[in-house]
């Protein structure tokens, strides 16, 4: 089954009653750009916005955690996202925080959610329509059910060091070594002992997800070993997702997604490699 969908499938089926389109962008805190602010500007016609740092879990300092699920459930039916209902994803780059977002619509147990492949930018490269301002739907009720098993906390984590689970971090090279800064302030770079580098980057090209074969060299080249279980993680649970449907695409589910990342690793004072 796709994960995406195309641009000229979303402008024939635009005004489907039973279409969610959602805005999902997001930025990392060092690119100075506010999405929701971007949204009202322009977005896809009849598009709401998930603001992917306010729907997260706010008993906790890391960033976007996921929610509870009866706060998911309050937090998307009032966007208008109810159960039954189709929902394609979109960002505005083309392909870097909507597949955080549809991850988390299926962790929450929707059962049809798509990405739009390249994104707003194509959308607009193929001059088609937008709309400005604050989007409202009629309030839905969406039932959420939480499958735990795709979401790995620290200890999951502890548990899979030295066993043949590979965690795969999206991060760039430089910061995975531990030669370059991490965006967030004075959080230290390096990577989780054993881990595999796979920058997210190198499987993303003019908005969209490279092809199957080209996935398969990048994870050949991280060594990646598809007979074991992958767990995915990055920053802080942004790019993983990446990665997550990098995997699929290959016909490979990743164990799940470590939704802390290397903001909750490098922070708790647990071990922290250097160099590749």
């Amino acid at each position: 089954m796709s994960i995406f969908v195309t641009t000229e499938w979303l402008a024939d089926n635009l005004n489907a009653p039973d279409l969610v389109i959602v805005d999902a962008s997001w930025y990392l805190p060092n690119a100075q750009r506010d999405g929701k602010a971007e949204f009202l500007e322009r977005h896809i016609p009849g598009a709401v916005f998930f603001d992917l740092d306010g729907i997260s879990d706010h008993s906790t300092d890391l960033p976007h955690m996921l929610p509870e699920p009866r706060d998911f459930a309050t937090a998307v039916g009032a966007l208008g996202i109810g159960d039954g209902v189709r929902i394609v994803v979109y960002d505005t780059v083309g392909l870097f925080s909507a597949p955080r977002v549809w991850w988390t619509f299926r962790a929450f147990g929707a059962q049809d959610v798509k990405i739009l492949e390249g994104g707003l930018t194509k959308w607009i490269a193929e001059d088609r329509p937008l709309d400005q301002g604050a989007a409202t739907r009629k309030p839905a009720v969406f039932t959420s059910r939480l499958d735990r098993s795709v979401v790995a906390d620290i200890a999951h984590i502890e548990k899979a060091i030295g066993t043949p689970t590979q965690i795969l971090d999206a991060r760039a090279a430089g910061r995975f070594t531990g030669e370059a800064p991490e965006p967030r302030p004075n959080l230290p770079s390096g990577h989780i002992p054993g881990s595999l580098n796979l920058p997210s980057s190198n499987l993303v090209q003019d908005g969209k997800l490279v092809p199957p074969d080209v996935v398969r060299q990048e994870l050949e080249a991280a060594g990646v070993d598809l007979s074991r279980p992958v767990i995915t993680s990055c920053g802080s649970g942004v790019s993983a997702a990446i990665l997550w449907i990098a995997l699929e695409s290959v016909g490979k589910r990743p164990q799940a997604l470590y939704d802390g990342s290397w903001t909750e690793w490098a922070s708790s004072g647990k071990p922290i490699e250097k160099s590749a």
